[in-house]
C-alpha cells in the first residue's frame, strides 16, 4: 500500500471531503454505524473540521484526526440514543484500520479482494452477494442454491477463507 504521509500542502475543502470521505465512512462501518448515519456523520465531520479549522500536517495525522472527529460524533449520536459503545478498544481499532486500510482509506485493499473474488466459483460468488449485498438468510441463500443450510454454511466459510487468504497473500506480496 502506498503511504504519501510526507504530504506538505494543505488541501482545499473540496479536494479534503474528496480523498478522506470514503475511509470516514468505511472507519464508521467498521464501528458498527449503521450506513445512512455513517454517511450523515461523515458529512458532520467535514463541516466540523471544515468551520473549526485545522492545521494539515501529513495524510496519516489528517486522516487520524477526521477518524477522532468522526468517532466522538458517532459517540455521542449513541449516547444520545442511550446505545452503550465499548470504547476501551479504539487505539487497537484504529492501529488495525491504519494496518489495513493505509493512507489510502482501505482503497488498495478493496482492489484486492474485488481481484480474490473473481478467483471464486460463481456459486461461491452469489451466495456471499445474497448473504452481504442482499442481506438474505442462510435458508434464503440454501433455497437459491438449490443445496442445504448447512451446504451453505460450508460454501460462505469456505469462500470467506479463500477470499481472506487471497487478500492476505497480496497484501504481503505488495508490503515485499
Amino acid at each position: 500500500m502506498s503511504d504519501s504521509t510526507n504530504n506538505t500542502d494543505p488541501l482545499s475543502p473540496e479536494q479534503l471531503i474528496h480523498k478522506y470521505q470514503n475511509g470516514i465512512w468505511r472507519y464508521l462501518r467498521v464501528l458498527g454505524c449503521e450506513a445512512s448515519l455513517a454517511e450523515d456523520i461523515t458529512q458532520e465531520t467535514f463541516l466540523k473540521v471544515i468551520k473549526k479549522g485545522f492545521e494539515q500536517y501529513n495524510d496519516a495525522a489528517t486522516a487520524g484526526y477526521l477518524r477522532k472527529v468522526a468517532y466522538n460524533l458517532f459517540i455521542s449520536v449513541q449516547r444520545r440514543e442511550g446505545k452503550n459503545i465499548v470504547t476501551n478498544e479504539v487505539e487497537r481499532l484504529d492501529a488495525s484500520w491504519d494496518k489495513w486500510a493505509g493512507a489510502d482509506n482501505g482503497d488498495t485493499l478493496l482492489g484486492m479482494l474485488r481481484e480474490c473474488l473473481e478467483g471464486l466459483t460463481e456459486r461461491a460468488r452469489s451466495a456471499l452477494e445474497l448473504r452481504f449485498r442482499k442481506e438474505q438468510t442462510r435458508a434464503a441463500i440454501a433455497n437459491h442454491l438449490q443445496i442445504t443450510e448447512d451446504g451453505a454454511k460450508n460454501l460462505m466459510q469456505r469462500a470467506k477463507k479463500q477470499l481472506r487468504d487471497c487478500v492476505d497473500h497480496k497484501n504481503q506480496a505488495e508490503l515485499n
